[in-house]
This record gives structure tokens, sequence and C-alpha cells, in this order.
């Protein structure tokens, strides 16, 4: 069993963007917020957005459809920012990521999980180590830390 099948959460917290399905692990979820203004901030990458001042605490937002290569559009009434905590090389950080909908809360049982099949075009394999089955639904599970790990220089820095 690799260890992204083995590392995988219990429960995840379900988004859309697009017509795929993501999820990553519920205890990582600090909040989900409605769309909402965020400061620029010069000279970062095109996928980073700006920063968002949650009670006091600069929160960096990503939007995750540039972050995956994925066409930029923009927000609608089901567009929202969900505020996880991302486990770095400097501790924790939290950080927004602008996904289409949230969806659910999902049990996982372990044969739901398994390994990203090789031979198939993930532009940064590390960023979906494993995927879900559940039903007919085909979950994508993000690895955060290792997904956000290059913006942890933003997060500094903001």
């Amino acid at each position: 069993m690799s260890s992204a099948v083995s590392a995988a959460p219990a429960q995840i917290l379900t988004f859309h963007l697009d017509q795929q399905v993501f999820g990553v692990d519920i205890l990582r979820v600090r909040e989900i917020r409605g769309l909402a203004q965020v400061t620029a901030v010069p000279e970062t990458p095109p996928h980073v957005l700006g920063v968002l001042n949650l009670r006091g605490v600069v929160v960096p937002v990503i939007d995750l459809r540039t972050r995956l290569g994925m066409p930029a559009v923009a927000g609608t009434a089901t567009t929202v920012i969900v505020v996880l905590t991302v486990m770095g090389t400097n501790g924790r950080r939290d950080f927004g990521l602008v996904v289409d909908a949230v969806s659910d809360v999902s049990h996982l049982n372990p044969g739901d999980v398994q390994a990203t099949p090789s031979g198939i075009t993930i532009s940064d394999r590390n960023c979906v180590p494993a995927l879900a089955t559940l039903g007919e639904r085909m979950i994508l599970l993000l690895d955060i830390d290792g997904m956000l790990a290059a913006d942890e220089g933003v997060a500094l820095a903001a």
C-alpha cells in the first residue's frame, strides 16, 4: 500500500472546480467564507490573488483553478474561500483557497482510496497523490502541504 493511500484522511471536505470534485482532510479546514475582496501583493505568482485579514491574521489567498492549471473564471454566488491550515517547513500557516463551490463532508473507508495511477498526466503529481471513489463519484484528494509548499514564501512575505 502506498503512503498516499495509508495517509488518506477519514473524513474530507469536498468541493468543485468546474466539473471535477476535489477533497481535503476535514481536520485541516479552519473555516469557509464567502468570496471577499483581497488585497493584492505585488510580484506574486498569478495564482496568488492577494491576502485577507482574518481576525488579525494575514492569510494568503490562492486561486485554486489557476494553481492547478485550469482557466480562471469570475466568482459566482457559490464561490467561496476555504481557509486551510498547512504544515510547512516554517510550521503551521493558514491559506485561503478559492473554489467554485463546497459540496459536503464525506467519510472515507480504506477501500475507497487508491494511489493516483501512473501514466496519467498530472502537471504536479504531488498535488493529487490519491483518488477516492464514493459510489459513482471520483474525488481527487489534494495534498495541500505539498501543493502549497512553493507558496510558503508568499505567506512569509505577507
